[in-house]
């Protein structure tokens, strides 16, 4: 590719792209980023309002986005918002899935407990809307993303995946089997012209992570912990995502993008020794 057809490589012009959990944060992101390319889009989240606002703003960009409001966890719902996509934009070369959850209260923070002392219908939740969601999702978009001639499958995964995440290990270890998915579905569908693979934010300020990106004890303490020593934005994933769905990533499939500051390679965590000490309650006793 010379240096003048560059610019373009990053382009989506006509491209027709699902984005999952797209009413905020890093979904909104994306949205936006793909639509700023080009790219039409149909956005699908919980959020009814809210993900009509950022369909507003993706047409303000100059392209189409239709916003299909639906609660993936629902039985059959991942079929079923593919198939009415795809009526929709006529296809789907795109597929962006970040929607997904923690374990979360009655008031919506996030549960935090040591492992033993967690609860299976937490578990469950979690594995059933990170993995179980994601996997109707491939296997009705494959038909689609098959056809398309310019088809690029994003998992939004997380560095948990990558790391031991005490406390989250149901959200770490739904993220590590997304990072599995993507490998395995980029080798099988390869020669399908189908390109799969996975995106791994560290601490990104969204407001899932607003119970530590708002703590300033907390939030200095993880910062300590990545080497760049800096929160990543919804903005820095949604440029990764617009490259992996470009034709600039036509190379690329079966693959792992991280974008965490370091902060998972190993002994990164080493950066900014010696540390604050830890404002979590230090934990004890028989679990």
């Amino acid at each position: 590719m010379s240096s003048s057809t560059l610019p373009g490589a990053f382009r989506l012009d006509g491209a027709r792209a699902l984005v999952t959990g797209a009413s905020r944060g890093i979904g909104r992101a994306c949205a936006l980023a793909l639509a700023e390319a080009g790219c039409e889009a149909v956005l699908t989240a919980r959020s009814a309002a809210a993900l009509h606002a950022v369909a507003e703003e993706a047409e303000a960009l100059g392209t189409r986005a239709r916003a299909l409001p639906a609660d993936l966890g629902a039985p059959g719902a991942p079929s079923a918002v593919v198939a009415e996509a795809a009526a929709a934009l006529g296809g789907i070369d795109v597929l962006v899935h970040n929607a997904g959850v923690l374990p979360t209260a009655a008031d919506g923070s996030p549960v935090l407990v040591p492992f033993q002392h967690s609860a299976q219908d937490d578990w469950e939740h979690v594995i059933a809307v990170n993995l179980n969601v994601t996997a109707e999702l491939c296997r009705a978009a494959h038909p689609h993303l098959a056809a398309s001639g310019r088809a690029s499958l994003i998992l939004m995964s997380s560095a948990a995946g990558l790391m031991g995440t005490p406390m989250l290990e149901a959200y770490a270890a739904s993220k590590a089997a997304q990072i599995s998915l993507a490998r395995s579905l980029g080798v099988g569908w390869a020669r399908e012209g189908i390109r799969v693979n996975a995106v791994c934010p560290g601490w990104v300020t969204t407001d899932m992570t607003s119970f530590a990106s708002d703590a300033e004890p907390v939030s200095q303490w993880l910062m300590s912990h990545v080497p760049q020593g800096r929160w990543g934005t919804p903005e820095d994933v949604a440029a990764a995502v617009l490259f992996l769905a470009s034709p600039a990533a036509d190379l690329v499939t079966a693959q792992t993008l991280v974008l965490d500051g370091g902060l998972s390679t190993p002994d990164g965590g080493l950066a900014g020794v010696p540390k604050p000490p830890s404002p979590f309650p230090a934990r004890g006793g028989a679990g």
